[in-house]
Parts: structure tokens; sequence; C-alpha cells
């Protein structure tokens, strides 16, 4: 597949990190949030093994925040999620997928309640914001929606923590999993949150100084050569293997929790008023048609830039292919796809045209690894 370069404009922002990383050698970028993500430093399977075994600094600002604060933020960011929120504490983190009257996603963030009238919300690639001004206005809500000037910077790999204590002392280290809290560095404070797009672990700096953020880039780069530091991006592969589900790729607006295996964040038996809560009641006494599941095709390459219907025995198409690549784990490619019923039973036989061939392959359950 031949590559293009991306035009840099007024539209397409950069990041604080922007040149340090074009020093570091990135060599692709894709578009998040309006925004430049990197996408590639050279092989995506060289980083990908780095990523397991060392530790990654990543610029990810182009994962923005909406801020909801005043009395009716509370309100606001629940009618906006199928999550039960009202047990929510301070300096937590919550996966909230966010929905419309339809049921249909519109997002899947990382919630982070900073205080009773003060959120964040930390979003996939979709535009949130409007979808928030627009409920604020129609239900007359006290609230005060707008995008801080906040830029993260991601630590990721099972070394990060060394990294991470090394800056920060052994704090950081007691910071349970989507829990934050405030550390200091060049006189500044940062919100860090131990979360992250890898299962490998480590930790989201919410940058709110760019100069003290560009400072700590640096320094984590250079005290962190004893632990093999490189610069990344979140890697295709790793994200796949873990089952990371990736918001316009692997579900969109067409799609529902129920659907994409999202029960466990679905309160329907409660009080809690949110959008699209009796379609949601309605759906699961239906029960779903399709759902999110694994697929392993006997092949070692892909290209996929789009979906790729799967099909039986009898050419029926019985899914699509949404996301996949090849896994140096599995020694075949792997992905995630949305199948029919019956169809997502585990060792479901499917077929694919790949690569002008004929592949064969089997459904599995997510995750992977």
């Amino acid at each position: 597949m031949k590559n293009f370069s991306i035009a840099k404009s007024r539209r397409l922002r950069g990041t604080p990190y922007t040149s340090r990383i074009e020093k570091q050698g990135v060599t692709a970028y894709t578009i998040y949030n309006h925004m430049l993500l990197p996408a590639a430093f050279g092989s995506t399977e060289e980083s990908y093994h780095h990523l397991k075994e060392h530790v990654q600094i990543w610029d990810v600002a182009a994962e923005r925040q909406v801020e909801i604060s005043g009395k009716d933020s509370a309100k606001l960011v629940q009618l906006m999620t199928c999550r039960d929120l009202s047990k929510s504490k301070d300096g937590r983190c919550y996966y909230c997928p966010i929905i419309d009257d339809n049921a249909g996603l519109i997002n899947d963030p990382v919630v982070l309640r900073l205080n009773e009238n003060k959120w964040w919300i930390s979003l996939a690639d979709s535009d949130v914001i409007l979808f928030a001004k627009g409920l604020a206005i129609g239900n007359k809500f006290d609230v005060k929606i707008s995008e801080p000037d906040v830029d993260i910077m991601a630590v990721q790999g099972p070394k990060s923590f060394k990294l991470m204590e090394k800056v920060f002392g052994d704090k950081i280290i007691n910071l349970k999993f989507f829990g934050f809290d405030y550390f200091e560095f060049g006189g500044d404070k940062h919100l860090i949150a131990r979360s992250g797009w890898s299962k490998q672990g480590g930790y989201e700096i919410y940058v709110e100084h760019n100069d003290s953020g560009l400072k700590l880039y640096d320094h984590l780069f250079e005290i962190g050569k004893e632990f093999n530091v490189k610069p990344g991006c979140p890697n295709l592969i790793e994200r796949i293997e873990s089952g990371l589900l990736s918001y316009g790729n692997d579900m969109d607006n067409g799609d529902n929790p129920y659907e994409c295996n999202f029960d466990k964040y679905i309160n329907i038996d409660n009080d809690v008023k949110f959008l699209g809560k009796e379609k949601l009641k309605k759906i699961k006494t239906e029960g779903i048609n399709r759902k999110l599941v694994g697929v392993k095709l006997n092949t070692d390459k892909i290209s996929l830039t789009g979906s790729l219907d799967l099909i039986d025995q009898n050419k029926n198409i019985i899914g699509e292919l949404r996301s996949a690549c090849y896994s140096p784990h599995f020694k075949k490619v792997i992905g995630i796809a949305m199948m029919k019923k019956p169809y997502w039973n585990g060792d479901q036989d499917v077929k694919a045209m790949i690569n002008g061939e004929i592949c064969v392959g089997k459904v599995c359950d997510l995750p992977f690894i």
C-alpha cells in the first residue's frame, strides 16, 4: 500500500511534542480529534516487541479533554453514559461508553472525576464536545463546557514503573489502576493517571503547563536510558492482541454497547437517568443479532484500510473484519470482527479474500492474550 504525506494546517493541529518526535524519527501520522497522532516509528513489529519488554514515551495529546464544570455537571456527564456514575469518587477514572438516544455509540472515553462539580472526558476520536453542548442547551443545565489546554504524554511498558518512580518517587508506584493524583515536576504539578492504551502497564501524564511538559518529556529520555526508553505510539499489534477496541475502527455510531461486549458498563436496572436507556432495555429483552469477537486467519500478511467480508462454507456473509494485523505471538493474522448470530461462537470456521486468495480461519474470544 502506497503511503501519502499529510499536509499540516491549522485544522490539523500539531502538539507540544511534535518537534521532539519528528527529531526522534516518527515515520507516520494519523488524524485523531483533528490533531496529528504519531502512528509509527519505523517497524510496527519491532516497536511491538520493544513495548512488551521495555518502556516507551508516547505523544497522545490528540486524546483531547472535554471539561464539564458547574452545579449540573454530574447530571450532564451521567446523561451521556450508560454507566452508573452515582457512586463515583474524586481521583478516579471510569471507562464510560457514551451513547445517543438510539443507544448508538458516540465515543468510549475515560471519564475523570476531578471533583463533584468538575469532570474531564478523555476522548476517543469523535466530537463529543458538540454533543455535550447540545444536551446542556436542550436541558438548560447550569454548566460550563470547554476543551482545556491539556496535552497528554503516555509512559507505557513493563519498565514504565521504574522510570516513573525515578522521577516522582515511591508515591506513584502506589497509585492504583485507573486512579490519579497530582505530582510535582519543575515547579509545576501534573495530573498523572495509572492508565494508557496498552496492556503492558503505565501512566498518562495530563500536561497543563507546556514548558514544564517539554522539560519532563526530555527528562524522561535523559534518565530513562538504563530502561532502554524509546519514543513510541499506540501499537496496532499490541492493542489487537489485548482486545483494546478502537472507536471508528472496531465500532462506531451504528453499534450499541451490548454488541461491543460492554455489558458490565451498562446500568439499566436502577433510577439513573441517561440517554438511550429505554432503547437499551429493549435491546436486552430482544437480544442482539451480532457482536464483536476475535478472528484468527491462516495467513501472515494483511493490509486492512476498511472492513472485509467474512463468509462461511456456502459463501454467505456472516460477519465483517474491522481491524487486523499479523501477530508475532500467534504467527498468523488476528483481527476484531463484528459477527452475525449464531456465527460468533468459538471455533466457527470463516473464510475471507485476502491478498487475492481465499484464506481460512476461526472465530475466537477476546482478548487474544
